[in-house]
Order: C-alpha cells, then sequence, then structure tokens
C-alpha cells in the first residue's frame, strides 16, 4: 500500500500543534463560548464583559471548571486537524499531479480546503457538539462525554452541523491566506531547501505572525455564522437551572431572527473581540508549533519507512 508521507507529515505535525494549543488556551475558550453562548437567556444579561465569565468561575470556587470538556475538545481538535490536514496535502498534491501545474491557484486552493474541511466536519460533529455543550453547562455540572452524546436523540448530536459546514470557507479562507503568505516568505528559502531531508519551514515567529493574520481575516468574514452555530449547540439554560432534559429544536433562521429582536444586528459580532483573540492566539501557536516539528516529523516518518523496507535478515542483525 503507497502512503502519502509528506500528507501524513502534515496531517501529524498539524494534530499534534491544535492539541498542545488547545490546551493552553482551553480556559480562554471556555470563557468566550459561554460569553457568546448568553444570547438565549432572557432579561439582564449575566456577562457583560468576558472577564465576567472568569470572575464567575473564581467567585464560586470552580476555576478548574473552565477545563470542563477538555479531554473531549482535544479528542475533537486532533482528530479534526489530522483529517483536515491530512486531506488537505493530500488533495493538493493529488490536484498538481492531475493537472501538472506547479502551484496552485486561490480559487483551487479554496475548493480543496473547503472540501477538506467538509469532510473534517462530518465525521468530528459529535465530538464538537459534545464539547460545546460540556462548556456551557453551569461551572461544576458538566457532564461526561458519554452521557452528553446519548441524552438526547441521534439528531442532536449533529446539532450545527449545517452551519459547520458553512464554517468550512472559515479555514479554506485562514489555510489559503496563510499558504500564499508563506509561499512568497520562503519564496527565495525553498530554491535551495534539501527536500530530500525535509521541507523548507518558517521561523516560529513568521509563523505565529501570519497564522495570526490570516486567521484574523477569516474570522472577521465569517463570525456570525460562528457566533450562530455556538447558541444552537449549547446547553440549554433550563437544563442548567432546574435540571430538566428538555432541548428545543433550533434552526439558523430561528437563531439569526433571535439575535435580531433581542440584540440588533451589533448582536451578530457580540463577543468578535474574544473569538478573535483566542482563534488568532489558537491557530498562530498551532501553525508555529507545526512549522517547528513539522521537520522532525518528516525525518521520524522517513526513518520509521527505512525500517520497515530493510530485508528481515539485517533488521535482526541490527
Amino acid at each position: 500500500m503507497n502512503v502519502d508521507l509528506e500528507s501524513l507529515a502534515e496531517a501529524t505535525s498539524g494534530a499534534i500543534g491544535s492539541l498542545l494549543s488547545s490546551t493552553i488556551l482551553y480556559p480562554l475558550d471556555t470563557c468566550k463560548t459561554k460569553y457568546q453562548a448568553e444570547a438565549r437567556s432572557h432579561g439582564n444579561r449575566k456577562y457583560k464583559n468576558l472577564s465576567d465569565v472568569l470572575w464567575e468561575a473564581v467567585s464560586k470556587g470552580q476555576v478548574l471548571s473552565l477545563y470542563q470538556g477538555l479531554g473531549t475538545k482535544n479528542l475533537q481538535s486532533f482528530i479534526s486537524q489530522f483529517i483536515y490536514f491530512y486531506g488537505y496535502s493530500y488533495f493538493k498534491r493529488l490536484y498538481l499531479e492531475k493537472s501538472g501545474y506547479r502551484s496552485i491557484g486561490t480559487r483551487a486552493n479554496l475548493l480543496i480546503a473547503a472540501a477538506a474541511g467538509a469532510v473534517t466536519a462530518i465525521t468530528t460533529q459529535p465530538l464538537d457538539t459534545a464539547s460545546s455543550r460540556m462548556q456551557t453547562s453551569a461551572f461544576g455540572k458538566s457532564k461526561g462525554l458519554l452521557k452528553t452524546l446519548t441524552e438526547g436523540s441521534w439528531s442532536d448530536i449533529f446539532d450545527g452541523l449545517s452551519i459547520s459546514l458553512l464554517l468550512t470557507t472559515n479555514p479554506a479562507i485562514q489555510y489559503t491566506v496563510f499558504d500564499q503568505l508563506k509561499q512568497r516568505v520562503l519564496k527565495n528559502k525553498q530554491k535551495t531547501a534539501d527536500k530530500r531531508v525535509s521541507p523548507a519551514s518558517l521561523s516560529a515567529f513568521m509563523a505565529f505572525l501570519l497564522g495570526a493574520i490570516s486567521k484574523s481575516i477569516a474570522t472577521c468574514l465569517t463570525y456570525p455564522a460562528i457566533r450562530c452555530k455556538v447558541i444552537i449547540q449549547a446547553a440549554e439554560a433550563d437544563e442548567e437551572t432546574s435540571g430538566k432534559k428538555i432541548r428545543t429544536p433550533k434552526t439558523v433562521s430561528s437563531v439569526l431572527y433571535g439575535i435580531w429582536q433581542r440584540e440588533g444586528i451589533l448582536g451578530y459580532f457580540k463577543g468578535l473581540h474574544a473569538q478573535i483573540l483566542k482563534t488568532v492566539l489558537s491557530s498562530a501557536l498551532l501553525l508555529m508549533i507545526k512549522e517547528k516539528i513539522s521537520a522532525t516529523t518528516w525525518v521520524l516518518i522517513l526513518a520509521i519507512k527505512r525500517y520497515l523496507l530493510l530485508p528481515k535478515g539485517r533488521v535482526k542483525n541490527l
């Protein structure tokens, strides 16, 4: 069986980078998600600022609850990034081989990234939904992964799938912008790089900077859909206060109308600053870590391949 080693190296380094970045920034992610999901609350707002979520956890002695759902988030993050980076890298190589082009244009890059994102979204949607419900549950009242997934109907675990598919444009925009910027930065370096050793890579600072720029652009363009998704997937407010296990079906149109009624047009961008802060830091860290370990991952995979291809007699004599 032929394995695309370059795609495998990209997928592995991307998944590890995602795992580390999501763990480091998880408390910020929890605060951001609870702040965004408050659109379903009635009456006065509980959280006027992002910091109010943090102070609630501190005042209730539930600081560790800022990490509720971390295991599920990490599992979802690792699987989704592995699938995405593998698909993205594989489709790019396939496109270049079939087309005969030396580089990929912006339009083709967007389509390839969107296709990889769609496969990822469908595969990991149950974990994504469970993670959002855990984060938006009252502090100290989050349920385990299995209970969260089984407390509703089968369709409930795919809440927000339509928006998740729409939001494949987010990483598509992000990685297209990142790749275009990266190609320009590495234009001279790639000419002299020995690809038999490892692909040319960015410095940690440059990868962080380009990751922050590309994610900021993607987040601003897709934020209304991001907030709708959080509201659709969030834990029910009635369940948090009274223990009732009732989920009111929510559609994209009803959520959009509800935000308009309660908050006006600015409501579609509530929490944008928090989203940018979290996602930019997360994405920049992910890409920085990925760039720094991709060379090592490449070398390790080549070493494993060579080891597996050694004749059995030579392996025994080593």
